[in-house]
């Protein structure tokens, strides 16, 4: 069992930053892969970015050039830093753990969810 903990999240104007972490409740070193996925009233949970143990990363293109995930296994924690946000942005933010290399990761493909952050980007 893995369990994660959002944090971070928060309200923003439009153009501005926030960084959200993931903390693991286990070592997260090893073969596996971490995600972001937000998902907005109304509307799907879908990937905003993931990162495998090996370093490799997806986006989606609506966030490439400026959000940028990052892992420290030391301390068992993924990042997300969100710069230029946008209204478009607002939604629930989770993180998720994927046992395995998953590239690209398929939502269906994560073992573990955390309960989400709340993202409110104003105009």
């Amino acid at each position: 069992q893995v369990q994660l903990v959002e944090s971070g999240g928060g309200f923003v104007q439009a153009g501005g930053s926030l960084r959200l972490s993931c903390a693991a409740s286990r070592s997260i070193l090893g073969i596996n892969t971490m995600g972001w996925y937000r998902q907005a009233p109304g509307k799907q949970r879908e990937l905003v970015a993931a990162m495998t143990s090996g370093s490799s990363t997806n986006y989606a293109d609506s966030v490439k050039g400026r959000f940028t995930i990052s892992r420290d296994n030391a301390k068992n924690t993924i990042y997300l830093q969100m710069n230029s946000l946008k209204p478009e942005d607002t939604a629930v933010y989770y993180c998720a753990y994927a046992k395995g290399w998953r590239n690209p990761p398929r939502i269906q493909e994560y073992d573990y969810w955390g309960q989400g952050t709340q993202v409110t980007v104003s105009s």
